[in-house]
């Protein structure tokens, strides 16, 4: 039974890669240079992968997302050892890569809720929800 769930666009990555697509489709008319359009192709369809992050709770389970759903990640809540609402930095930016807080999961803006397991691994996902997501783990 669904808990929780919540959708967060990726705003900030659609923006930022919007702008450097729109900057290579310009220089690779301007200079001819076709490998500026696979690079851009690569880039919108990253953005197009990335374009949201969904998080959901279960009786059972946290599960979380990214836009097309390939890349699934789930933790069982009994595993859950505590989770605290954090604010991510600018330099540790947005997508999938490792922080301070371990692994981030981080589709737009710096609220985050980061989680610390029962064997000690940690990870954080970044929310615009980050209280009502806190208030469903309820972490034991």
């Amino acid at each position: 039974m669904k808990i929780y769930q919540h959708t967060q666009p990726a705003t900030t990555i659609l923006v930022v890669t919007s702008v450097v697509v729109l900057i290579e489709l310009i220089c690779a008319a301007a200079f001819r240079q076709r490998a500026l359009l696979l690079g851009a192709a690569v880039i919108a369809i990253a953005a197009w992968i990335f374009r949201s992050l969904t998080i959901e709770i279960t009786d059972a389970e946290l599960t979380w997302r990214f836009g097309l759903h390939w890349f699934v990640k789930r933790v069982a809540l009994d595993q859950i050892a505590s989770a605290k609402i954090v604010r991510t930095s600018f330099w540790e930016g947005w997508g999938v890569h490792y922080t301070r807080f371990g692994w981030l999961y981080n589709a737009s803006g710096f609220d985050a809720v980061a989680i610390t397991l029962r064997n000690g691994k940690r990870f954080c996902l970044g929310t615009d929800d980050a209280p009502n997501l806190i208030a469903n783990l309820k972490p034991s």
